[in-house]
């Protein structure tokens, strides 16, 4: 199969493009896109090869749902079940943007695309060319990150090309993507709602607007004994090449302790990568050493973690050691994709 490459601008869309595009997901083929989060793998929804062959270009376990986009409320009541009252509050809040949530699903959503579920995820982006080619699509796509299942979430077309060249029929690229962590999901289908997986939108802004809300404990625990409560939460993601560790405590014995763990590492052969901050990156000798951002703007290292890892591989890095960071906020998010990455794998100093 040869894969498409086109370029796109948000503000300058080219409405044959996603006519074309759109036409390739209603025939059952897939097409990669740009949101405001990372880049999605689409296929068509409703449609159970579809969502065969999202899994199939993955490499992805079939029991890890997919997310359903939609361009407007209005699509909702034919996907789901029923839409509680806290799902419109959600909507009203958070919606089109970074917020997944988890309802009961109709008949008209295929088992194939929940991941075997009765429920289904559904999000509407904000981005104006994801919610174009959605339109175009007929209003219903499923799309997880498109990359390698385990590899990274890519934020650059090129990084889809380098995965699904050969594999899928579009991409359609739009440059960088904004925020450059997947979507907070929340599950609605329980008494309470629970958050699992945290993203731009925080736990502190969703319990702003629905009061309590929970945490899976699963979330951000490497205990083999909690059960996460969606099943794609049992596999490690966002991994690099690179073997990576997190090296967590006060800053200066972390970056005392990264630079003796990478001098060590080099003399041993090794390419070592090293994540560190504005704060920190001059203070730090390694192989390839990246400045994820400013601790104070915590949506700047959001925004650049998966690159990171991905040009460390690029790069051909072996070992890299990151700085861990605070667990609230945004910070969360970016802490559960590093622990993932790292396979849990934290030294603390």
């Amino acid at each position: 199969m040869e894969t498409e490459v086109v370029k796109i601008e948000e503000d300058k869309i080219d409405q044959s493009v996603m006519k074309r595009a759109g036409e390739i997901l209603k025939a059952g083929g897939l097409v990669a896109f740009p949101t405001e989060t990372v880049y999605g793998l689409g296929g068509d929804a409703l449609n159970k090869e579809s969502s065969r062959k999202i899994y199939a270009a993955k490499g992805r376990p079939s029991d890890n749902p997919l997310i359903v986009h939609i361009a407007g409320m209005e699509d909702l009541d034919a996907i789901t079940k029923e839409v509680p009252e806290a799902a419109y509050r959600l909507a009203k809040a958070f919606w089109p943007g970074p917020l997944t949530m988890i309802l009961k699903k109709s008949e008209k959503v295929p088992l194939e695309t929940t991941g075997g579920l009765e429920t289904v995820a559904v999000r509407m982006p904000v981005h104006k060319t994801a919610l174009a080619l959605i339109r175009a699509a007929g209003g219903y796509i499923a799309a997880p990150s498109a990359n390698i299942s385990g590899k990274p979430s890519p934020t650059l077309a090129k990084y889809v090309t380098e995965d699904m060249n050969g594999r899928i029929e579009m991409i359609i690229d739009g440059g960088a993507v904004g925020i450059g962590l997947e979507s907070t999901i929340v599950d609605l289908t329980e008494d309470t709602p629970t958050i699992l997986r945290p993203g731009y939108i925080t736990m502190q802004m969703l319990q702003d607007v629905l009061g309590n809300v929970e945490m899976d404990r699963a979330i951000i625990q490497a205990d083999s004994k909690l059960k996460p409560k969606a099943p794609g939460m049992k596999y490690r993601h966002y991994a690099p090449n690179g073997d990576l560790t997190i090296i967590a405590g006060d800053k200066d014995k972390v970056v005392k302790r990264i630079n003796e763990l990478a001098s060590a590492m080099q003399a041993k052969g090794e390419r070592v990568g090293i994540i560190g901050t504005e704060e920190t990156v001059s203070l730090y000798h390694g192989d390839s050493v990246k400045n994820a951002g400013n601790r104070e703007q915590e949506e700047t290292i959001a925004r650049s973690l998966f690159q990171i890892l991905r040009e460390f591989d690029d790069e051909k890095i072996t070992v890299i050691y990151s700085e861990s960071f605070d667990e609230s906020g945004i910070g969360q998010a970016i802490m559960n994709r590093l622990l993932k990455a790292a396979g849990h794998h934290v030294e603390n100093v």
